[in-house]
C-alpha cells in the first residue's frame, strides 16, 4: 500500500504555551494582518473600539464593588433609618453601563464573523483564481489532496484564528492593561503578588506547551495518515472487493487508527492538565491575595520599607475580582497565541499558492484561420531538463492528415501531445503551427484551434447536455446533439432516464467507462477545430462500442489534422504516417504498409498485436 502524502507543515492543531515568533511566521502574520486590514480597516477598528468599551465596562462593574461596600453597605448597616434611594439609582447607572457593555461585546463578535468570512471568501477566490492561471506542471508535480487542503483545512485555520483568536487576543491584552493599570491604583503590594503568581502561570504554560508541541505534531500526521488512507479506500472500493483485501484494508486502518489514538493521548495528556494547573495557580493568587490584603486590612499602620499601605474591605474585594480578570486573560492569551502562530502555517501555504508562479504566455499572435498544419525540427525535452525524455525528434505533417503515435508505455507519446499544446515548453529545436513557432502564438488562441480527448476522462457535474456543451460553450442544443450523433453517443444517452438532461454527478459514475469516453469525444467534436489529438481515446471502449466511435471518427477526422495515440494498431492501419518511439525517439516512420515491409518494431508489434 502506498503510502498517503503528507505535509508536515500542513497545520497543528492550537497547543498550550508561548512559542518562539520566528521572523517567517512575523512575515507571514504581518502580511496576513494587512491583506484583512486592506478590505477591512474600518471594521477592525470597530471592534478594537468596542473591545476597549467592553473591557472598561467590565472594569467598571469590578471597581463599582469598592464602591457598593465602602460608601453604600457599610454606611447603611450602621443607620438606624436606612435609605435605599441612592443605592438604587447608582445600582440602575452600573446596570445601563453592563448593558452598553453587552452591546459593544454582541457588536464586535458579530463584526469578526463578517470579517473572518468576507477575507475567506476573497482568499478562496484569489487561491482559485491563481489556480486557474497555473501550469499543468504544477499540477503534475503536486498531489492534488495536498492542493484541496489548502481550500479547506488552510482556510478554515485562517477563519478561526481571525474570527476567534485574533478577537481574544486584542482582548485579553486590553483587559490586562486596563486592570493591571486599576491593580496598581488600588494596591501596589497586591499588584506585585499578582504580578509574580502572572509570571509563575506563564511559565508553568510554556514549559508544558514545550512537552507536548512535538507529540500534537505526531498526532497530526497521524491524522493526515487516516484521512488519506479513508480517501485511498473510497475511491477504490471496488479493487479492494474484487481481490477479496477487505480484512487487509481493515488490519491497515486499525494499525494507523490506533497509531492516532496514541498520538493524540499522548498529545492531550499534558495539553489538558494546563487549564486545571493554571486554575489551581490562579486560585492559589487569590488565598495569596486575600491573605496579604487581610492583613493590610487589619492593620493600619501595615508597612513595607518605610512606606505605609492602607487597605479598605471594599478595595480588598475589588482587587480580588480584578486579580481574577487578570489571570485568567494571561492563560487565554498564552493559548490564542499558539493559535494565531500556528495558523501562520495555513496562511503560508494559501499565501505559498497564491505565489505561485502563473502560467507565463509571451506569444502575441492570434491565429485567424488555422489550417493544422504541425511540424517538429529537432526537438528535445526532458520534464526535468537534466533527464530528457526527446531526443532530436522531427515530424513533418500536412494539414488534414492523420498522424499516430505508437510505442510501448514511457516512449513519449503522450509528452509530444503536451508539447504541441504548449501545456510545456521543449528546451531546445522548434515547433511551428502554420509556419509560426508556436512560442509566438497566444497559448488561448493555440488551444482553441485543437480539440485534445486525454487518456483519462473526466466529466462534470451538470447534464449530459452541459458536459458535451463544455466544448464549445456557444454551442447549441442541436450542435451538441450533431456531435453526439457523429460520434456514436447519441444512442445510448437517449437509453439514459432523462436522455440528454441527464444529470452526472461523480465524474459520471453512473456511467460505464466507455460511455464516459464517447461523452469526452462528443465534447471535442462540438468544438469543431483544425487539429483533433486522440490520446488513446478508445481505449477504455469495447470492440463493438470501438467499432462505432472509429466510424463517427473518421466523419470527424475528415479535413482536420488529427493526432492520435494508439494502444490498438486496428485503430491506426490508414493513418498518413506511423511514428514508431522507443524512449523518447523516433526509429520508425512511415505509413501501415510501408513499415510492415521494413519488418521493424512495428511489424513486431503488429505481428503480437500489442504496443
Amino acid at each position: 500500500m502506498r503510502q498517503p502524502n503528507f505535509n508536515p507543515r500542513g497545520g497543528e492543531r492550537a497547543q498550550a504555551g508561548f512559542q518562539k515568533v520566528d521572523p517567517e511566521k512575523r512575515a507571514i502574520l504581518w502580511r496576513l494582518t494587512k491583506y484583512v486590514l486592506a478590505n477591512y480597516k474600518f471594521s477592525i477598528l470597530l471592534v478594537l473600539a468596542c473591545i476597549v468599551i467592553t473591557s472598561v465596562t467590565t472594569l467598571v462593574s469590578t471597581l463599582f464593588t469598592r464602591t457598593l461596600i465602602d460608601d453604600y453597605v457599610v454606611p447603611l448597616t450602621q443607620m438606624d433609618n436606612p435609605q435605599y434611594g441612592s443605592l438604587a439609582q447608582a445600582l440602575f447607572k452600573l446596570g445601563a453601563v453592563l448593558l452598553f457593555g453587552v452591546i459593544c461585546s454582541y457588536a464586535y463578535n458579530r463584526l469578526m464573523i463578517n470579517v473572518s468570512q468576507g477575507t475567506m471568501l476573497r482568499l478562496r477566490k484569489q487561491v482559485f483564481e491563481r489556480m486557474e492561471r497555473l501550469s499543468l506542471s504544477y499540477f503534475d508535480s503536486r498531489a492534488h489532496g495536498d492542493i484541496m487542503s489548502v481550500y479547506t483545512n488552510d482556510v478554515d485555520s485562517l477563519r478561526q484564528m481571525i474570527s476567534t483568536a485574533l478577537a481574544q487576543v486584542f482582548s485579553s491584552v486590553i483587559t490586562i492593561v486596563v486592570t493591571f493599570v486599576s491593580m496598581v491604583a488600588l494596591s501596589v503590594p497586591l499588584t506585585l503578588v499578582s504580578i509574580v503568581m502572572a509570571v509563575i502561570m506563564m511559565l508553568t504554560t510554556t514549559w508544558l506547551g514545550g512537552k507536548s508541541r512535538r507529540h500534537f505534531r505526531v498526532q497530526q500526521h497521524s491524522l493526515a495518515q487516516v484521512n488519506s488512507f479513508i480517501e485511498e479506500m473510497v475511491s477504490g472500493q471496488k479493487v479492494v472487493k474484487v481481490f477479496c483485501h477487505e480484512q487487509r484494508a481493515l488490519h491497515e486502518f486499525e494499525q494507523i487508527n490506533e497509531q492516532l489514538r496514541r498520538s493524540a493521548c499522548d498529545a492531550n495528556r499534558i495539553a489538558n492538565i494546563v487549564m486545571p494547573v493554571n486554575g489551581n495557580l490562579s486560585n492559589l493568587a487569590y488565598v495569596l491575595i486575600a491573605t496579604v490584603g487581610a492583613a493590610i486590612a487589619l492593620h493600619p499602620q501595615f508597612s513595607v520599607c518605610n512606606l505605609h499601605f492602607t487597605l479598605t474591605l471594599g478595595t480588598l474585594v475589588s482587587f480580588l475580582t480584578l486579580n481574577k480578570s487578570f489571570t485568567q486573560p494571561v492563560t487565554h492569551l498564552s493559548q490564542q497565541l499558539n493559535s494565531v502562530l500556528n495558523a501562520s502555517v495555513g496562511a503560508e501555504r494559501v499565501f505559498n499558492l497564491m505565489d505561485a508562479q502563473p502560467e507565463t504566455d509571451n506569444g502575441n499572435i492570434e491565429l485567424d484561420n488555422p489550417q493544422g498544419d504541425v511540424d517538429f525540427r529537432h526537438v528535445n525535452f526532458g520534464y526535468d531538463p537534466a533527464k530528457p525524455v526527446l531526443h532530436d525528434v522531427n515530424i513533418n505533417t500536412n494539414p488534414g492528415q492523420k498522424i499516430a503515435f505508437v510505442g510501448g508505455t514511457g516512449a513519449g507519446k503522450t509528452t509530444i501531445i503536451n508539447l504541441i499544446s504548449r501545456f510545456y515548453e521543449i528546451q531546445s529545436g522548434s515547433i511551428l503551427y502554420d509556419g509560426i513557432p508556436i512560442e509566438n502564438i497566444s497559448k488561448s488562441s493555440l488551444r482553441q484551434s485543437m480539440s485534445i480527448v486525454p487518456q483519462e476522462t473526466h466529466l462534470f457535474t451538470g447534464t449530459v447536455l452541459d458536459n458535451i456543451r463544455y466544448g464549445r460553450l456557444d454551442a447549441s442544443d442541436d450542435d451538441c446533439i450533431s456531435a453526439a450523433r457523429l460520434t456514436g453517443a447519441d444512442d445510448f444517452i437517449r437509453r439514459l432516464a432523462d436522455g440528454y438532461q441527464t444529470v452526472l454527478d461523480g465524474d459520471g459514475g453512473n456511467l460505464s467507462q466507455g460511455e464516459r469516453q464517447l461523452l469526452a469525444i462528443a465534447r471535442a467534436a462540438v468544438a469543431d477545430p483544425p487539429v483533433l489529438v486522440l490520446d488513446e481515446a478508445t481505449s477504455s471502449v469495447d470492440t463493438h462500442t470501438e467499432q462505432l466511435v472509429q466510424r463517427g471518427m473518421n466523419h470527424l477526422m475528415q479535413g482536420r489534422t488529427t493526432f492520435v495515440i494508439a494502444h490498438r494498431l486496428s485503430t491506426v492501419r490508414d493513418a498518413d504516417q506511423i511514428i514508431v518511439l522507443e524512449r523518447g525517439r523516433i526509429i520508425e516512420n512511415g505509413t501501415h504498409d510501408q513499415l510492415l515491409a521494413m519488418k521493424g518494431k512495428y511489424w513486431q508489434l503488429y505481428q503480437g498485436n500489442e504496443i
